[in-house]
């Protein structure tokens, strides 16, 4: 039986997704396997049952939790992973962190898979109308949104884009910014133009923020339907 999270989690499909990066003026496509996502992103009342913290400005159960750093929710996925019995997805030595791709635990999605389920099949810059699938700063009145509150995609994910930034397992560039790790999504309080499926930002991993909070995955072989 699957473990549900939040409100679930749901199958994203294999696929092919090409990422970009405007800063480099570079285009590459990447493989992506079926994986499962939680339908939502990891709320501040899953956080503090799991982790019995509550690090967030804005406090509500179901308010994405924000405030944790790319490590934090390493640590996170781990917890959960071993409260439910499952193998955790990461070994964690001091600053240093190793993802078992064998493991059936809880992880952070790759960025191209944050994409491709992102896009859900859809090829423009947005899975919809902005104002209907996100919070944004054209619309959140300044302040961060329950989870689920707008439309979701095809494959029912909601809060892709605004709401709170989703942190990726992946390395944003070591050659030029070391261990920064990827941000995906857009926030509350960003313009429309960071809401987009293809919009990259970086962030040290040990960096938190009222704007970023994260999601969990898991490799669709370790999880029966």
């Amino acid at each position: 039986m699957d473990v549900q999270v939040g409100d679930g989690t749901v199958v994203v499909p294999a696929g092919r997704v090409t990422l970009s990066d405007r800063r480099t003026q570079r285009s590459w496509t990447v493989g992506v396997a079926p994986f499962r996502m939680a339908a939502v992103p990891v709320t501040q009342a899953l956080y503090a049952e799991v982790t019995g913290r509550r690090p967030s400005t804005a406090q509500g159960d179901r308010l994405p939790v924000e405030g944790v750093s790319w490590a934090d929710a390493v640590r996170f996925c781990n917890a959960l992973s071993v409260r439910e019995g499952l193998a955790p997805a990461y070994g964690v030595h001091g600053e240093a962190v190793e993802w078992d791709a064998g493991a059936d635990g809880y992880r952070l999605p790759t960025e191209a898979e944050w994409e491709h389920a992102c896009r859900a099949g859809s090829t423009g810059p947005r899975y919809g109308e902005l104002d209907a699938i996100a919070w944004y700063d054209g619309n959140s009145g300044g302040r961060i949104r329950e989870v689920g509150g707008r439309q979701p995609n095809a494959w029912g994910l909601h809060d892709m884009l605004g709401n709170a930034w989703d942190w990726c397992w992946d390395v944003y560039d070591a050659e030029v910014y070391g261990s920064y790790r990827v941000l995906r999504g857009g926030g509350w309080a960003d313009a429309h133009w960071s809401c987009r499926a293809s919009v990259r930002r970086r962030s040290h991993p040990a960096y938190r923020i009222d704007d970023v909070g994260f999601r969990v995955a898991r490799s669709a072989g370790s999880a029966a339907s």
